[in-house]
């Protein structure tokens, strides 16, 4: 199983992943980032790592459970 996970103190709210993955990403009305579905499904994994390499301050991770 592949996670998505966030570093909120990294995250600027740059938005790139949410224009990426909106479906695993929204920004918040604080402006950072909130994963709405952490386990990322093997079809999406190459869209979620687009993402994740689109993010300019590196807060979005993908490790392997």
């Amino acid at each position: 199983m592949i996670r998505l996970t966030v570093d909120l103190e990294l995250c600027e709210g740059y938005g790139n992943c949410v224009f990426e993955a909106d479906d695993y990403c929204e920004l918040t009305e604080d402006g950072v980032v909130r994963l709405v579905r952490p386990d990322v499904a093997a079809a999406d994994l190459q869209r979620v790592e687009l993402a994740v390499s689109s993010c300019p301050v590196s807060a979005l991770q993908l490790e392997s459970t």
